[in-house]
């Protein structure tokens, strides 16, 4: 409406709300078109910790890290020396020289059938090939060269090939490897010098800390991935020194041999196997420590082999119904199954039966933690001995032997099958059968109740028993004898040592029942 007095536009206002594109815009009215404001809000912004980043780690760590290429030597049809054709009793070369098959392979069966109308083979010598068999990971521990893997990544190998992270090949030769740890040195000869890292003190490592691994998974060149230490100190049954790291970074084949890191660019870990059902990741990873790791590469760097101190003694682990059955009062320590002929346990006067439960005044908590004591010592060293025998604890000096030189730590003994005997005794409270063995030593499991503790253990027909409770047996009264002597003792087990085709073996067997 017009003011009729000012003929202008009147100063009354009118607010009005409008939406435009889903903006409130407020809008002032006097009669005459209004100006729209649109207000925009600010975009979405969360103020989060920082999240660990690791690409400083792995720009200075990666240079260190190679691939390993590894070629075998390989025979071709033409290079077997062995190859033979027989035709009814007739060889290749005793066929006529118009033989229509002799024709052929003359013609066709390529050099090794050529020459003259005698066959001559002359050419089938020829030059061994070479071809690659493995792919894996290693890394730098020097400048001039010297680098780690995994011995399985490198066995049987005739030439070995590093790739670096810039694409160069270079060849390398192998220093020396060592089976029981599964690690491997190899050496780069060139003119230039390497990034190389080093091992960390994984005493300092624990369950939960960052680490980076670093590899060639599928051979597809280098690949970074990361987790957490998940456990320390596992067994996975590889080998009498199995201590490993388990980590749950994704590692794959091709990652063996490869650094696993810490955030400060130091291997904690080699990693050599993984767990996986379908040969693929699942997240759990083992890694040698790097502890392991220094010890055996400095004796390979100087040497190219390791040597260990050697008792020579077959050894299982102490359970809960053992340490009952023997008076122990833990179930620690190392149960002696059978001392080696000839070895340095035996010459000290170690018997099957004892069991070893300190070494140099050091507790010994279980087989394993023996066999790793015993081959960190230099050959030679003597050792102070602890065992528990007969119900109490003596001491032994022993001069260890060198495990290098050691040829074979079980016993070439052969058990004879359980004859069929015509005098068999059962010891019912133990749900077992037996008969004198045919060699006169122990006796002959004839029949194993299948619901008794003693199936339970592992008992089987066709074993035999030797001893009870460290006592020789010949017959079923022998056993007898030794078990009411421990229930005399106030034991409710009582130690049997068995043995199969697959070696000696001590079980403890409850001796209150029926």
């Amino acid at each position: 409406m017009l003011n009729s007095k000012f003929g202008r536009p009147s100063l009354k206002t009118v607010l009005k709300t409008s939406t435009v594109a889903g903006l409130t815009a407020v809008m002032l009215s006097t009669g005459i078109p209004g100006q729209v404001i649109e207000s925009f809000a600010d975009p979405v912004k969360v103020q989060a910790p920082q999240a660990p980043s690791f690409a400083d780690v792995v720009s200075a760590v990666s240079p260190a890290v190679v691939s390993v290429r590894v070629q075998s030597e390989t025979q071709t049809a033409s290079d077997n020396s062995n190859f033979s054709f027989n035709f009814g009793g007739q060889g290749f070369e005793d066929l006529p020289d118009d033989h229509p098959l002799k024709r052929f392979f003359r013609d066709f069966g390529g050099p090794q059938f050529r020459g003259g109308p005698d066959g001559d083979r002359s050419e089938r010598n020829g030059p061994r090939r070479l071809r690659p068999t493995s792919q894996g990971s290693g890394f730098f521990i020097s400048e001039d060269g010297y680098l780690v893997t995994n011995n399985h990544v490198i066995a049987d190998g005739a030439a070995y090939t590093v790739v670096l992270d810039d694409g160069t090949e270079l060849d390398a030769k192998l220093i020396g490897s060592d089976s029981r740890t599964d690690l491997a040195v190899l050496k780069v000869d060139a003119n230039r010098e390497f990034t190389y890292v080093n091992f960390a003190d994984d005493t300092k490592v624990r369950v939960g800390d960052w680490v980076v691994a670093v590899g060639n998974p599928f051979g597809l060149g280098g690949s970074v991935t990361a987790g957490i230490i998940s456990a320390r100190g596992r067994d996975i049954g590889s080998g009498p020194y199995d201590d490993y790291i388990q980590i749950d970074a994704a590692v794959n084949r091709g990652n063996s041999g490869g650094p696993a890191f810490n955030l400060e660019g130091e291997v904690i870990g080699i990693n050599t196997a993984i767990f996986s059902p379908s040969g693929g990741n699942v997240g759990i990873a083992f890694a040698i420590p790097a502890s392991v790791a220094r010890d055996v590469v400095t004796e390979l760097m100087k040497d190219g082999k390791v040597e260990r101190g050697w008792l020579g003694v077959q050894i299982q682990p102490v359970n809960k119904d053992i340490a009952e059955s023997l008076g122990l009062s833990e179930a620690q320590g190392a149960l002696v199954v059978a001392p080696q002929e000839g070895s340095p346990g035996q010459k000290a006067g170690i018997k099957e039966g004892d069991v070893i439960t300190a070494l140099n005044g050091d507790p010994i908590k279980d087989a394993r933690d023996l066999a790793r004591k015993v081959a960190a010592m230099n050959p030679n060293a003597k050792v102070d001995i602890a065992i528990w025998r007969d119900g109490k604890s003596q001491n032994l000096e022993v001069t260890l032997g060198n495990l290098a030189s050691e040829q074979s730590a079980s016993a070439d003994t052969e058990t004879p099958e359980a004859p069929a005997p015509s005098t068999e005794q059962a010891l019912a409270s133990l749900g077992i059968t037996v008969a004198p063995a045919e060699d006169g030593a122990g006796l002959s499991v004839v029949e194993v109740d299948p619901d008794s503790e003693a199936a339970g253990r592992g008992l089987r027909a066709g074993e035999k028993i030797v001893s009870v409770n460290n006592q020789s047996v010949k017959t079923a009264g022998d056993i007898e004898k030794v078990i009411e002597q421990a229930r005399n003792d106030g034991r409710s087990r009582a130690l049997f040592q068995v043995e199969s085709d697959r070696g000696s073996r001590f079980i403890a067997l409850p001796i209150n029942e029926g």
